[in-house]
């Protein structure tokens, strides 16, 4: 169970938060590769660099809203990512929740969010993060300060991914989705440590944490663009 501390009756802490579920984030992941198999055709370079064990952080650009479940159903390990609330909606809310996403807050420092999200990567797990905290062009030019903060206070390593072609062409049946069986590549990279080694948790210690994120990502992009032609 993860952790959310109040006080008993003996005025020690109590947890009662639950965990993202690594059983739903799995189960996730096998609907993730039924769909995205069936419906297009990912190319999947990379993959191998992944941690086998341990946690890890997945540091996505995000161009498309296929982009999250592209990489939880070709990811060779089940992943939890960081979620808007806004998606959580209808039955997608219990869905989510239930294949171990974390619903998080931008609009506050969501404590909860944070405190689920720490918990899984303690426990060795997988967290999947939009650094650019929204979609848009998908280059990571602009980032916010979340993934620093994650990395440095988890000492998780950062593997950057690279999803090209979920927004090149939309399809004919729906301008929400790319067109059927079209080819997306994701392309994993080096896992990196985005501290100096000091353990320093300092506004500036974050600050040039996000310096050093992004020169990464933005070199792994430009690795992954020439690699597949994109």
């Amino acid at each position: 169970m993860c952790r959310q501390s109040r006080r008993g009756e003996a005025g020690r802490a109590v947890n009662t938060r639950p965990v993202p579920s690594v059983k739903g984030a799995d189960v996730g992941r096998r609907i993730g590769v039924g769909l995205m198999y069936g419906l297009w055709k990912p190319r999947v370079l990379g993959a191998w660099k992944v941690p086998v064990t341990g946690p890890v952080i997945f540091a996505v650009n995000h161009s498309h809203n296929i982009d999250g479940p592209m990489v939880m159903g070709v990811a060779p390990r089940p992943t939890h990512f960081l979620i808007k609330k806004e998606a959580f909606v209808g039955p997608l809310d219990p869905f989510l929740l239930a294949i171990g996403q974390v619903k998080v807050d931008r609009q506050s420092a969501d404590r909860t969010a944070i405190t689920q999200a720490l918990d899984l990567l303690a426990a060795g797990g997988v967290l999947g993060i939009f650094p650019e905290g929204t979609r848009g062009e998908g280059d990571f030019a602009s980032l916010r300060a979340g993934l620093a903060y994650f990395a440095v206070r988890s000492g998780a390593p950062i593997v950057p991914v690279a999803v090209l072609g979920s927004s090149e062409r939309t399809s004919r049946l729906t301008k929400a989705l790319p067109p059927l069986r079209s080819r997306v590549d994701v392309v994993f990279g080096d896992p990196f440590e985005a501290g100096d080694g000091s353990g320093r948790r300092t506004r500036k210690a974050l600050d040039e944490a996000t310096e050093r994120i992004q020169k990464q990502l933005a070199a792994h992009l430009d690795h992954a663009r020439r690699l597949t032609g994109r």
